[in-house]
């Protein structure tokens, strides 16, 4: 069964013997520079990742187990991508993986690791590793998000993700379903939630113009929302620029909650 562009949803098995030999998709979970949070979210599904395991085989994750595997269907993977070496690896995880998710906001969109992008890499390492900067080992290179290395089949978005849109997504390509990620604003959620606005506590909020599926879980528990979702694929700018004058606002003021997760979120290497 296909998702959308002839992806390659899920695997049925080899005809063998004249009957159908059915096989579990094989899923691989790697990580690359990262908190490794999501993968601690997978962790907490307790009782609901045994249920995945029934209809899965996981054939690699660093994280809980020591095996590794060559051969696998869907990969997972965490973290962006920093370092050469490191983009001759994911390149390497692609030709093998029938599909490919980015797992979280730094697989996503490069997250805050890409905050370093805005400052001069030798100052950076200098800041961070002292008078070890110069060692090989600590090489570093522009950070870029998964897909600005190779082709990436779905996202889960978030900082960390959500545990019930993780499972959703993974249910959906077991059986071969389009997984629909929403592609309205935060606002919609807080809205449906009857949450007072963060606007009105004097918080410059990013909900006009982020990617609902978190449940407005930050403006829900008293925090505006930070972004760690992306922005929606046609953020409403004429919406976004009328909450700013009813509060008396700028521009700036919203561009400059909006570094965090959003800073050089466009690809930052061509190549």
């Amino acid at each position: 069964m296909h998702g959308r562009s002839g992806v390659q949803v899920f695997r049925f098995g080899d005809f063998a013997g004249g009957n159908i030999k059915m096989s579990k998709p094989r899923i691989a979970i790697f990580d690359f520079a990262c908190c490794e949070g999501c993968q601690l979210q997978i962790v907490n599904l307790e009782e609901e990742i045994l249920d995945l395991l029934g209809v899965a085989d996981v054939v690699e994750w660093r994280e809980a187990r020591s095996e590794q595997s060559e051969e696998y269907d869907i990969a997972l993977i965490e973290g962006s991508i920093t370092r050469d070496e490191d983009a001759e690896r994911v390149k390497e995880i692609r030709s093998k993986a029938k599909i490919l998710v980015a797992l979280g906001a730094c697989a996503t969109m490069g997250g805050v690791n890409k905050l370093k992008n805005a400052f001069d890499l030798g100052e950076v390492k200098e800041y961070v590793y002292g008078k070890d900067a110069g060692k090989p080992h600590l090489n570093t290179a522009m950070t870029k998000a998964v897909d600005e290395v190779v082709k990436v089949d779905f996202k889960v978005h978030g900082c960390p993700i959500d545990r019930k849109e993780f499972t959703y997504i993974i249910r959906c390509l077991l059986m071969g379903k389009t997984p629909e990620i929403p592609d309205y604003p935060v606002c919609v959620e807080c809205k449906a939630k009857g949450n007072v606005c963060r606007w009105e506590y004097g918080e410059v909020c990013l909900g006009p113009i982020i990617r609902a599926g978190c449940g407005a879980r930050c403006p829900s528990s008293g925090f505006r929302c930070f972004g760690c979702r992306g922005y929606v694929d046609n953020p409403n700018v004429d919406a976004a620029k009328d909450v700013i004058e009813k509060y008396n606002l700028t521009v700036e003021d919203l561009r400059s909650k909006m570094i965090l997760f959003g800073s050089k979120q466009e690809p930052t290497i061509n190549g």
